[in-house]
């Protein structure tokens, strides 16, 4: 998370091609120093997130997408796994989310946009070091108003989500939160739980938008 991004290319459906790895780490280089500005994101013709944890930030290019799934990868070997503005799982930090094991009946595939109502569903979770696998999460989603939110000088009208988790088992509580576009429910910005005591705060600097809802 801390020095210029390496591009992971990936086989299946994904934007970054290896004749342009090399371009790609040159213009990251020029600018590993530098906070990302609208100049630098559209230097990239690639779908980029910044991470920001407590060890560094990053920018991260999206390498592959699996379905609901999006891999998006950075220095050092980080990988941070997206479903629906969701964190499902990481690889390569101090501390990982080795898996996120949603319900079937999931709101984040219904979309956040649709809250109007606190909703409170439980999940599990695996986390390592340590080998914690299995946690059980309670988690209850709420809605929190209207909020802008300013990316890279653009402003966008959005929601903010905020989800209480409590995991007993492990003498865990923590929230997360989530800016959430209000027509389709995309997740524009987000602070959540990588493990105990480890957040991350990911921002969608040139998003790859789904369809809207």
């Amino acid at each position: 998370m801390l020095a210029a991004l390496a591009v992971t290319v990936q086989t299946g459906c994904t934007p970054v091609s290896s004749a342009s790895v090399d371009a790609v780490k040159l213009l990251v280089n020029q600018h590993r120093h530098q906070a990302p500005t609208a100049a630098t994101v559209a230097a990239l013709p690639y779908y980029q997130l910044a991470a920001s944890t407590r060890d560094g930030h990053a920018v991260l290019i999206l390498g592959n997408v699996d379905g609901a799934r999006e891999d998006w990868y950075g220095s050092h070997h980080v990988v941070v796994f997206l479903e629906h503005g969701q964190l499902t799982g990481t690889a390569g930090m101090p501390q990982n989310l080795d898996g996120l094991h949603q319900p079937a009946d999931n709101p984040f595939i219904r979309g956040l946009q649709h809250l109007s109502a606190p909703v409170e569903y439980t999940y599990t979770v695996d986390w390592s070091p340590g080998y914690r696998y299995g946690v059980p999460v309670h988690a209850r989603l709420t809605p929190a108003g209207s909020a802008q939110l300013d990316i890279l000088g653009q402003s966008h009208d959005v929601l903010r989500i905020d989800e209480e988790l409590d995991a007993p088992a492990a003498g865990w509580h923590a929230t997360n939160h989530y800016w959430v576009d209000p027509a389709d429910g995309f997740v524009w910005k987000s602070v959540q739980q990588v493990a105990p005591g480890y957040p991350i705060t990911l921002v969608q600097l040139h998003p790859r938008r789904g369809k809207p809802s």
